[in-house]
């Protein structure tokens, strides 16, 4: 399924192109956290994309898509569902929320109480939600695409540490270019291209693409590699919060993905580099001095990059 593996990433890949102008990279982020079974956090200014590309990745692996509005006034009921009683029935019954999708969209996260947004800690997790006691699993796949604003924007609440371990990536679209602003400008004269999108792929289609990427072969060498930036962030006195081996796992298999997506079987470094600030930055947390000194979670890993020897 090699080729078939390709030819479907490709054909996902260019139903977001289609949408979201000028940012192939950024969606190759999301498509390899969506193969390695993660899930993806965007973080930007408002109407840069985010919630367009959760969007339009609902709509072309042809899932069930959910999106959960973020508020000061949500409850985590209103996510995971609640119990109900039926007086004509008189029994007890599940309403279903929406993390009952394929495709969630945490839109603007961030704008909701740390309790509210702790609900999605075991549904992030574990694929599947308790209540009362009774353990309901989650449709497969199961893909969180959160949105969140800069935290020092209005209104805004910091994510718990916990719950930023459980994305696979943290991702930034940014500004377009002049070019592609331009095009952007034109491409929705008639019709937004998101209402011409079809699904390219089916849920079935994905859960295959993913067994594949397990298959994805990562030699010792590498893997040792991959534990010695992570065993770093541990040694790194600027870090009050290091990496966790949640982060490490993250880190193996979406290596594992990006090899497959380059058409290879076998993880090379250049893989594990590529992808560790994306998948380990937001894990961390620095100590108040180098906050205050201006170092940023990024400059820390790719500090760490420049430091650790690759392997031969």
């Amino acid at each position: 399924m090699t080729t078939e593996f390709d030819e479907i990433a490709g054909l996902i890949e260019g139903n977001l192109e289609r949408v979201i102008k000028g940012k192939s990279g950024s969606i190759r982020l999301i498509l390899i956290s969506l193969l390695a079974g993660g899930h993806a956090l965007l973080e930007d200014a408002p109407g840069t994309g985010k919630t367009t590309l959760a969007k339009s990745l609902a709509r072309s692996i042809g899932g069930v898509f959910r999106r959960i509005q973020f508020t000061p006034d949500l409850l985590p009921a209103d996510i995971t569902g609640s119990s109900f009683y039926n007086q004509k029935e008189s029994t007890f019954g599940f309403r279903e929320g929406p993390v009952f999708a394929n495709v969630v969209l945490a839109d603007e996260i961030n704008r909701t109480s740390p309790r509210t947004q702790s609900a999605l800690l075991e549904v992030m997790s574990e694929n599947q939600i308790t209540i009362e006691g009774e353990r309901r699993s989650l449709p497969q796949p199961f893909f969180v695409v959160a949105t969140q604003n800069p935290g020092d924007y209005h209104g805004t609440y910091p994510l718990p540490e916990a719950q930023l371990d459980r994305f696979a990536v943290k991702v930034s679209l940014g500004y377009p270019d002049f070019e592609h602003e331009v095009e952007i400008l034109f491409s929705q004269n008639d019709i937004h291209p998101f209402d011409t999108l079809s699904p390219v792929v089916s849920c079935k289609q994905i859960l295959e693409m993913q067994d594949l990427v397990k298959k994805v072969t990562f030699d010792r060498s590498v893997a040792e590699y991959l534990v010695n930036l992570v065993q770093a962030t541990r040694l790194d006195d600027r870090l009050k919060l290091a990496i966790s081996p949640r982060g490490s796992l993250a880190l193996y298999r979406t290596s594992q993905a990006r090899a497959k997506l380059l058409g290879r079987n076998f993880v090379l470094p250049e893989d594990v580099r590529n992808l560790a600030v994306p998948v380990l930055a937001h894990r961390i947390a620095l100590h108040t001095k180098a906050k205050y000194s201006g170092t940023a979670n990024e400059d820390i890993i790719s500090d760490i990059l420049i430091k650790v020897p690759v392997p031969r």
